[in-house]
């Protein structure tokens, strides 16, 4: 029985082991799925990075020594309390420092995953100062991007055909027409709502996932610590194109938005003609007049 203890530790270590080296190694790829990958995507924001942590270092090592604890006890009582060498079976019944156990241990567990999931929760819902404001919507089967502070008006993003985002070099169904442009290392404030159905907006490399309810508001928001592009999708079944609603979010620098923030502000209206200052550009701007020969009638002057 000890040597069966042995090997089944020796088994659980190297297999977490293997587990750990993995995602320490694993050349995943930043702001989409990594084809083979078992790992959480790479961060890209302060929230992505506290949600690694809470899963790898809290929650994925106490569901593992549950896991192997659970087994080792089916395991033993599998080999050594089956009815060939038990054929008479105990009577006793009810233990009370081992149901106190098993009821109080679990309770620890939990507290002591609520203590850290709690302040996981404040960190979402404890929003800076925001710099930008973005409202989202989402349709059957796209998304529309509205920036009230910079006044541009909702644009839509649609998935890209399969060969349009091989042109684009872009992933295909996650790839979009008209991706949200936000600025690096700015607090971004998103308001995220339906207009038919329940969508959701995710993306994993921030770690977004927020309900699109229509005739609700919610809110959440990120703050991009490096440039690139990050891709993320409906995460609600929302409709037979469900899987062709994308979200493209394209970080760039601060200047480069201002750029784009620009190049989205409408033309200059003409000014109206019969306001002064265009009736003085037409008269500054139109010929001198032709002088005019007056003829003298000298009998009319006589008189």
């Amino acid at each position: 029985m000890r040597g069966l203890r042995g090997a089944f530790a020796k088994v659980g270590l190297a297999a977490l082991g293997a587990m750990v080296s993995v995602q320490a190694h694993a050349d995943d790829l930043m702001g989409q799925p990594t084809p083979g990958g078992i790992a959480l995507q790479p961060a890209a924001s302060s929230l992505k990075v506290h949600a690694i942590w809470f899963h790898d270092l809290l929650l994925l090592p106490i569901i593992t020594v549950i896991t192997l604890f659970v087994l080792a006890l089916l395991l033993i009582i599998i080999f050594r309390f089956n009815a060939k060498k038990n054929p008479v079976p105990a009577k006793f019944a009810h233990n009370t420092a081992l149901e106190i156990a098993w009821t109080g241990i679990p309770v620890l567990i939990l507290l002591v995953i609520a203590v850290f999931s709690f302040q996981f929760l404040f960190d979402y819902h404890r929003m800076p100062k925001p710099d930008l404001t973005v409202k989202v919507v989402g349709y059957q089967w796209y998304w529309g991007y509205t920036y009230p502070d910079q006044k541009i008006d909702e644009y839509t993003s649609n998935v890209l055909t399969e060969a349009a985002a091989k042109a684009a070099g872009k992933p295909y169904l996650l790839g979009t027409d008209n991706p949200l442009i936000v600025p690096v290392h700015k607090n971004v404030r998103v308001l995220v709502t339906g207009a038919d159905v329940i969508h959701d907006w995710a993306l994993p490399a921030f770690g977004l996932k927020t309900d699109a309810v229509p005739g609700r508001t919610n809110e959440t928001w990120f703050n991009a610590d490096r440039t690139g592009t990050f891709y993320g999708e409906c995460d609600q079944l929302c409709g037979v194109n469900h899987d062709q609603m994308p979200i493209e979010i394209k970080v760039v620098s601060q200047s480069d938005f201002d750029a784009w923030v620009a190049s989205k502000a409408p033309p200059p209206a003409p000014a109206a003609s019969g306001s002064p200052a265009a009736a003085s550009a037409a008269a500054a701007a139109a010929p001198p007049p032709a002088p005019q020969k007056v003829a003298m009638n000298a009998a009319a002057v006589l008189r």
